[in-house]
């Protein structure tokens, strides 16, 4: 048997949580271990009990912290072929080079590779 009160469930949740265990029983899993994992479906599902709107619920400082810095690294990787300034060439992925060879109207660069690249931005080839 489920411990706690279903109180703070939705109604949804009690509905969802009696077809799950009646699909249970069906199926020959006793009675207490049927209510048992179908409690225990419904939480993975929906995260427990009935939550708060909105601002109800706030998440940590460090964890929002953490979610910027993500999305920051992401958002750089998203000016793929635009070299960062006082970038070595060595650092510098191919599509870097290959944005710095378009700006130097390097012929033949669509067909270099990396080392290619970097030895005809150095000059060379």
């Amino acid at each position: 048997m489920p411990r706690g009160s279903k109180d703070k469930y939705t109604a949804k949740q009690k509905r969802k949580a009696e077809h799950i265990e009646d699909s249970y029983k069906e199926r020959g899993v006793p009675e207490d271990e049927a209510e048992a994992r179908a409690w225990a479906t419904v939480n993975k599902q929906s995260g427990g009990g009935e939550k708060a709107g909105g601002s109800g619920r706030t998440t940590p400082p460090a964890v929002k912290q953490a979610a910027r810095e993500s999305s920051a690294r992401r958002a750089s990787k998203t000016r793929q072929g635009i070299p960062r300034p006082g970038q070595k060439l060595e650092a510098m992925s191919r599509d870097e080079l290959m944005e710095l060879a378009r700006k130097r109207d390097l012929s033949g660069r669509s067909r270099m590779r990396k080392q290619e690249l970097l030895e005809a931005l150095r000059g060379k080839s």
